[in-house]
C-alpha cells in the first residue's frame, strides 16, 4: 500500500460525524503497537475533522482533533506527496460533502493510498474513487450500498484490498486491515508480535467472511455450505434454483438438505428467503425506495408474495418497517383493539336473545 522503503509511513483520519471509535482506535491501535514493536516511529498519524473542532462519536465521546479540512487541503497543495487518507465513518450513511469529495481527488491525483473504514466507503465511493474496484461494505449497509452504487464491486467482507485502496466493515475490522498492510510493510513476524501485545488469536485476511451466516451461533464446518451460502449472498435479485445451487457443491441434493439443517437448522430454500427478507428490510429502513422495487431487487416476482413473507417474517406490513418503533406498536394496538372489538361484538349478537 505504502513504499516500503520510506522510513516512516504518514497516516491522516478523517472523522465523521457518529463515526466508531471501535473502528477508529482498532486501525490507531495496530499503528501504535506495530511502532512499539519495531521499537521505532515507523507510523505516525494525525487526526482531523471537517473545522478542526472534536467530533463526537457515535457512543457520545469526544475525539480532539489536530487540524481541519481546508487547512489541510491548503497544505496538500504545497506538498510532493500527500498521507494516505482514511475516511472513518460508522453506521449513519454520511451527508454529500463536496469540499471532503474534492479534497480526496485532489490527494488521489498525488497518488496517496486511500483508506475507508465503515460509512468512510461511501464517501469514497460518492467521490467516484471506488469505481471498478471491490470494496468491503458492512452487511447493514450492503444492500442500499450495492443499489446506489453499480460500479463498485461490493463484498460482505471484513477487508478488502484493491491496489492503494483499503476498505473495511468497521468494528474491528480496521485492525485486521492494518495488520494487513503492517505485513506487506514489515512482515509476520511484527504482525505476530502485535498479536501477541493486543491477545488478538486470530487474524482475518482479505477477503474474509465479515459474520456469521443467518441462523448459525458456531463457525460453520463443512465448505460446501459455506459455498451455497456465499452464491446465494451474491444471487439475491435473481434467485438461483436449489438444483443450480447443489451443483456449485459437487453433492447431493439430500447431503446439502441434511447438512444444512444441521450446521443452520433451517432448509436451504428457507435460509435463501432468509436472506432476501433480510435485505429487503434493510432496504426498507435505509433507503426510499418504493415497496414495489424493493420486493424486485430482492427477487420477489410480485408485491403480495412479498408483503406476504415479509409479514411472516417481521409480523408487519413493509410500509410499517418505515414507521419510527412507536408508530409501529400504535398500528399494531390499533389492529388488536379492532380485532377484539368485531370479537365483542360477535359475541355480543350470538347472546343476543331471537324475538322472532
Amino acid at each position: 500500500m505504502l513504499d516500503s522503503q520510506s522510513t516512516c509511513r504518514n497516516f491522516c483520519f478523517y472523522l465523521l460525524p457518529d463515526f466508531s471509535l471501535q473502528a477508529f482506535s482498532s486501525a490507531v491501535e495496530a499503528l501504535r503497537l506495530a511502532n512499539e514493536v519495531l521499537g521505532r516511529d515507523v507510523y505516525r498519524w494525525q487526526v482531523i475533522s471537517d473545522d478542526g473542532e472534536p467530533v463526537a462519536s457515535s457512543c457520545g465521546l469526544l475525539a480532539c482533533t489536530g487540524s481541519s479540512l481546508s487547512f489541510e487541503r491548503e497544505k496538500s497543495r504545497r506538498l510532493i506527496s500527500a498521507p494516505a487518507v482514511v475516511v472513518v465513518g460508522g453506521q449513519n450513511a454520511p451527508r454529500p460533502h463536496k469540499q471532503l469529495d474534492a479534497w480526496l481527488r485532489e490527494c488521489r491525483n498525488r497518488r496517496s493510498s486511500l483508506v475507508g473504514i465503515s460509512s468512510g466507503t461511501i464517501v469514497l465511493a460518492r467521490a467516484g474513487l471506488a469505481e471498478g474496484r471491490r470494496c468491503a461494505i458492512h452487511w447493514e449497509q450492503f444492500p442500499i450500498f450495492s443499489e446506489r452504487f453499480l460500479g463498485v464491486s461490493a463484498t460482505q467482507t471484513a477487508f478488502e484490498r484493491d491496489g492503494d485502496l483499503y476498505t473495511c466493515a468497521g468494528g474491528d475490522a480496521p485492525f485486521d486491515m492494518f495488520l494487513d498492510l503492517i505485513d506487506h510493510d514489515h512482515g509476520t513476524i511484527v504482525v505476530n508480535r502485535i498479536c501477541e501485545k493486543a491477545i488478538a488469536h486470530r487474524t482475518r485476511s482479505a477477503g474474509d467472511r465479515q459474520r456469521l451466516p443467518l441462523h448459525s451461533r458456531v463457525r460453520l464446518n463443512h465448505q460446501a455450505v459455506i459455498k451455497i451460502i456465499d452464491k446465494m449472498e451474491a444471487n439475491l435479485t435473481e434467485p438461483l434454483l436449489l438444483d443450480e445451487l447443489v451443483g456449485l457443491a459437487g453433492l447431493s441434493r439430500r447431503q446439502i438438505e441434511r447438512l444444512f439443517r444441521r450446521e443452520l437448522g433451517c432448509s436451504p430454500s428457507r435460509y435463501y428467503l432468509d436472506l432476501r427478507l433480510e435485505r429487503a428490510h434493510l432496504l426498507l429502513i435505509s433507503s426510499r425506495l418504493p415497496v414495489v422495487e424493493i420486493a424486485m431487487a430482492c427477487g420477489f416476482v410480485s408485491a403480495s408474495h412479498f408483503s406476504k413473507a415479509y409479514r411472516n417474517a417481521y409480523g408487519c406490513a413493509p410500509h410499517q418497517s418505515r414507521l419510527p418503533v412507536y408508530q409501529r406498536e400504535i398500528v399494531r394496538s390499533d389492529r388488536s383493539e379492532k380485532r377484539t372489538r368485531q370479537i365483542d361484538r360477535r359475541l355480543s349478537n350470538e347472546r343476543r336473545p331471537n324475538c322472532h
